[in-house]
């Protein structure tokens, strides 16, 4: 391996512990309260995806999701990652048919709001980003 590989890979690991030491210390202050049921709004089940279909987003909504959802709904979007066991409730699995029978204005919403302990990605996420996101979720439920 050459050095500026090595270097580029020493680099993206530092990121990405600062991302996740980031995301413990702002979860408190991102996520709404919890409550036992994670109702949406009637509005956010009429949201449309602009990407429905799009499967060229998938890649970099890949690495989105391992980066941002992973560590607590895992790699494969089955509710394991590693922060799962410490969590109440615990992360949804988003291969299950539960998840997979939502609206895509459900899940986006979901994303853009928080629940505890789910944090809000409003600020972190771009719009566009968690449509993205949404249409690698349903790209999960054919992983099954």
């Amino acid at each position: 391996m050459d050095t500026q590989a090595l270097t580029k890979g020493i680099k993206k690991n530092i990121i990405t512990a600062g991302c996740f030491i980031a995301a413990a210390l702002l979860l408190p202050t991102l996520s709404k309260a919890q409550t036992s049921n994670w109702n949406v709004p009637a509005s956010a089940n009429q949201l449309k995806n602009p990407l429905v279909g799009n499967t060229s987003v998938l890649k970099d909504a890949k690495k989105l999701y391992i980066t941002n959802c992973g560590p607590c709904h895992g790699n494969n979007g089955k509710g394991d990652g590693i922060a799962a066991a410490a969590l109440k409730p615990k992360p949804a699995d988003h291969t299950s048919a539960a998840v997979q029978k939502e609206t895509d204005g459900a899940l986006y919403w979901k994303m853009t709001e928080g629940h505890t302990p789910m944090p809000s990605y409003k600020q972190a996420l771009t719009d566009s980003q968690r449509w993205e996101l949404v249409n690698y979720i349903r790209s999960l439920a054919k992983k099954r």
